[in-house]
């Protein structure tokens, strides 16, 4: 069974900035987005997917994803997600044997920034990069099924 073991921080600064990799622009949107589970539309540069994502709370769940052809997934977006999109661009940075991705939100959701970090096992040491914060993988504001629904820029 696929597995993804995700942690999740907000970041403190733009030193990451340094070492980053080209941005990726990334439309998501929700076909569901409840119960025990959500489905995922992405499109992710000149790359689409659709995914199928447990909704358990914390770093461990299941996860599924496809491929599917991208004027598929614009349409997907256009007509079938729920609204608003989350947007945001992914930067991949390098750190300490590890790579991070880190995405700024746009849209509903600027000011929003986080870094990711998926591993192999839930005890798997890394080091936190410095312009790494708090870690909010079990705080489901964060989640994006939760930022569609409840975007950053309406938290106050």
């Amino acid at each position: 069974m696929p597995i993804e073991i995700e942690r999740k921080f907000l970041v403190v600064d733009e030193a990451w900035r340094a070492s980053a990799g080209e941005g990726v622009p990334i439309r998501q949107g929700y076909l569901v987005g409840e119960g025990l589970a959500s489905v995922r539309v992405r499109l992710a540069g000149h790359q689409a997917n659709i995914n199928i994502k447990g909704r358990t709370l914390g770093v461990r769940r299941q996860e599924f994803e496809y491929p599917i052809p991208v004027n598929d997934a614009r349409i997907l977006l256009d007509t079938l997600c729920a609204k608003p999109l989350v947007e945001k661009t992914r930067y991949p940075v390098w750190f300490e044997g590890h790579e991070w991705e880190v995405d700024v939100f746009e849209g509903a959701n600027a000011g929003l920034v986080v870094a990711e970090i998926e591993l192999a096992d839930e005890h798997e040491a890394f080091v936190r990069p410095p312009w790494v914060g708090r870690e909010v993988s079990d705080d489901p504001r964060y989640y994006n099924t939760e930022l569609r629904k409840h975007p950053y820029r309406d938290w106050g």
